[in-house]
């Protein structure tokens, strides 16, 4: 298979305002200025933990984000630690803004780890253990199983576990196994009867086994739920493994390597292949951290740190199960209902109500959908109607993440299985995401689609489809524009925001877009769309200096932008420049911020807070007031180096007056007056929980997005119960003050 290329020639920034007067020097760096970004990336897991500490939400709501901060913490040793301990090794002087060198670094992240492990497992087993045996929910050891059920776990270790354990022996003659990333495993030493040095083996504890084994329950009876690890099992009845010989110690440890994928693809013949290659290698890099039993002796670990070449700083001791991601199955139960959130269904957005022309919408008026509010269904049905559309006659589109199962992925295959022109940008570089796009490569491939690698040096982050149709009276394109991905199973718990129009000048715009991606042709330079990383950079510093001469010439200025992230230091010292004019800032940045607000005389006019809720903040909007005119723009784009850099990027502006009224009037005051979701970041780092200070501000936003699509629904069913909605209290947007 042949790998398409495209070859692309920057272009320079596009004006878009006068060119302001000369002014002073920037602001030189400071590291008192600057928040170490993986220190700040901590903190926002510390927010996800606070979640599962706070015992106003359902029990098993407070078990799931348990899970996603332990699945949180796993990629960022997978990714930011391995990349830390490189530097240390390679003795690189990357000192970042914030002033602390990689070593610092690693010593601050080590000391904070240790203390949100520590409250994590306390968690764990002194609160949520206890509340979930109150409720029916158990989860066993098994030297504390009663004869029958102790007799039934042992049949099951007989019957459906040991088949899938192969005991491996390390001695001279076997060298320790190649153990794979985030497996766990036993390390057992035992001797024989008539003594003599000691033998070591390693047990897989296997994945083809559910991690928490749910325990048959008598039909009919209000019994317990019952469950007991699959590493607890296997490590109680272990001695069966090892006839003949005496065991001295079993203990179950965890490992976590390197997973971040290195590849020159301009050295790269074949992508695809390579891509493959590099992910078989990943699951065996370098190891970073070892988790280890708490009772673990100090003996096994230092062996067992010797096998990975790691040190006594790379060790954790855990208190409970070594991995918390493994507790899902309890989240997922569908007989433990009442101790989960309430269920939600989006809803449909009353421009596309069941079996509207798609298309004869776009043709009066632009779309858009909050999701997960509105169902990302809607996606769906435009790309299937436009795969089976006689009218149509090409698709192209950008994927960077999607599901296993995607229908949208099918609906292209059987666009071009239907002789339609499609074409697919499919980046094979989203992390953790590689096998699946590269199997839809493939397929694609196979049913004829153009499929096309990325851009050379750079990853496809951006969310476009373009859909071309013959009209009854013309050629017309219809767009997607998107802040999330084409991934209808993360659309239900993330919120982005999509863009659908047949507006002329942008669709022309996004076609533009594709042609550069695709072809040889240099970046033109665009009015309506910001593209990194050929102009979104330099257009948006323009855009806050022209907020901070509006502020300086006395003309109404400020700056609103909700972010999954604020890394880029040019960016921040603008800001910066723009808050000495006294410019009003309010930063929405869900995850890392390496700016620090409210420092006198610095940022006293920024606030910045951050929104950790039922759904994972992930939408990108920019707002700009420019004397009274003020521009929106959504994206897909963070404010870091990467986005501006090392990706294809697309920014796109809000300009229908509906749209712009909705995300002004309701869509922002929302979450910046949100008080309940929401935590404020201070000057050193930490971030403070913000309280209600009345009955008025007890609302949170996704809470109101959530009833407003409920009475949605109900309305499109034909409900005629009083809106919920009607009774939410108005609203406006806060201003804070230095």
């Amino acid at each position: 298979m042949q790998q398409e290329r495209a070859v692309i020639d920057e272009a320079g920034a596009v004006e878009t305002a006068p060119t302001p007067p000369a002014m002073p020097e920037p602001i030189s760096p400071d590291p008192k200025h600057f928040i170490n970004r993986e220190l700040s990336w901590l903190e926002f897991n510390r927010r996800v933990l606070e979640e599962a500490q706070d015992r106003s939400q359902p029990l098993l709501e407070r078990v799931k984000f348990l899970t996603i901060f332990s699945s949180n913490l796993d990629e960022f040793f997978e990714i930011r630690v391995a990349g830390i301990k490189q530097q240390i090794e390679s003795e690189t002087s990357d000192i970042g803004p914030d002033g602390l060198s990689p070593t610092e670094t690693f010593n601050e992240i080590r000391r904070r780890v240790l203390e949100l492990v520590e409250t994590q497992y306390a968690l764990w087993n002194d609160e949520l253990l206890p509340e979930l045996a109150k409720n029916g929910i158990r989860v066993r050891e098994i030297v504390d199983l009663p004869q029958k059920r102790a007799a039934w776990a042992h049949k099951f270790f007989q019957q459906e576990v040991v088949p899938m354990l192969t005991p491996l022996a390390v001695d001279a003659s076997h060298p320790f196994p190649q153990l794979l990333n985030k497996s766990h495993n036993i390390f057992v030493r035992a001797k024989t009867r008539r003594g003599g040095e000691p033998l070591h083996a390693i047990v897989q504890v296997p994945r083809v086994v559910p991690r928490m084994i749910l325990m048959p329950r008598a039909a009919g009876k209000d019994e317990p739920y019952e469950y007991i690890y699959l590493a607890s099992l296997i490590k109680h009845h272990i001695a069966e493994l090892f006839p003949g010989l005496i065991l001295e110690g079993a203990h179950a440890f965890r490992i976590t390597r390197n997973s971040d994928l290195y590849i020159d693809d301009e050295e790269a013949e074949n992508l695809l292949r390579t891509i493959e290659q590099e992910l078989r290698r990943s699951s065996r890099g370098n190891a970073v951290r070892l988790e280890v039993e708490a009772d673990c002796p100090k003996d096994f670990r230092e062996l067992l740190l010797e096998f990975f070449d790691l040190g006594e700083d790379d060790v954790y001791k855990l208190n409970g199960p070594l991995s918390m991601t493994h507790l899902m199955p309890l989240v997922t139960n569908d007989a433990f209902a009442k101790l989960k959130d309430r269920p939600f269904q989006p809803a449909r957005d009353p421009a596309f109500p069941p079996g509207a022309d798609m298309f004869a919408v776009l043709r009066q008026q632009d779309v858009l959908l909050h999701h997960p509010y509105d169902g990302f269904d809607q996606i769906v049905d435009f790309i299937e109607a436009a795969a089976q559309d006689r009218q149509v006659l090409a698709i192209k589109i950008t994927l960077y993440r999607t599901s296993g199962d995607s229908p949208i992925v099918e609906a292209l295959i059987d666009a071009a299985n239907a002789g339609k022109q499609v074409t697919a940008i499919v980046e094979l570089r989203a992390r953790f995401d590689e096998a699946a796009n590269i199997q839809w490569a493939r397929r694609l491939e196979e049913a004829g689609a153009h499929v096309i690698y990325g851009v050379v040096g750079l990853k496809t982050h951006c969310k476009m489809l373009l859909v071309v149709r013959r009209d009854s009276d013309r050629l017309r394109p219809y767009v997607h524009l998107g802040t999330g991905n084409y991934h209808q199973r993360t659309a239900r718990i993330y919120t982005d925001f999509s863009l659908l129009t047949s507006n002329p000048e942008l669709t022309e715009e996004v076609a533009i877009v594709f042609n550069t991606l695709t072809g040889l042709a240099g970046y033109p330079g665009l009015k309506k769309l910001m593209v990194a990383p050929f102009d979104m950079k330099t257009r948006l510093i323009k855009m806050i200096e022209r907020e901070r001469d509006n502020a300086r010439a006395g003309k109404p200025a400020r700056i609103i932008a909700k972010l999954n992230a604020l890394v880029d230091q040019e960016v921040i010292e603008k800001l910066y420049e723009a808050s000495g004019a006294e410019v009003t800032i309010d930063l929405i940045v869900r995850g890392i911020c390496c700016l620090r607000p409210k420092i006198p005389g610095l940022s006293d006019y920024i606030r910045v807070i951050s929104i950790v809720g039922r759904f994972l903040e992930h939408s990108r909007i920019y707002y700009f007031e420019n004397a009274g005119q003020p521009e929106i723009y959504l994206s897909s784009a963070d404010w870091m180096p990467r986005n501006f850099l090392r990706r294809i990027e697309v920014a796109y502006p809000l300009e229908s007056p509906p749209l712009r009224e909705q995300m002004i009037k309701e869509v922002l005051p929302r979450f910046l007056n949100d008080r309940v979701k929401s935590r404020e970041l201070q000057p050193d780092g930490s971030y403070r929980r913000l309280k209600p200070e009345g009955p008025e501000t007890r609302e949170q936003a996704q809470w109101h997005f959530r009833e407003v699509s409920r009475e949605r629904t109900k309305k499109l069913s034909g409900s005629r119960k009083k809106s919920r909605a009607d009774k939410l209290i108005p609203i406006t947007v806060a201003e804070p003050k230095p």
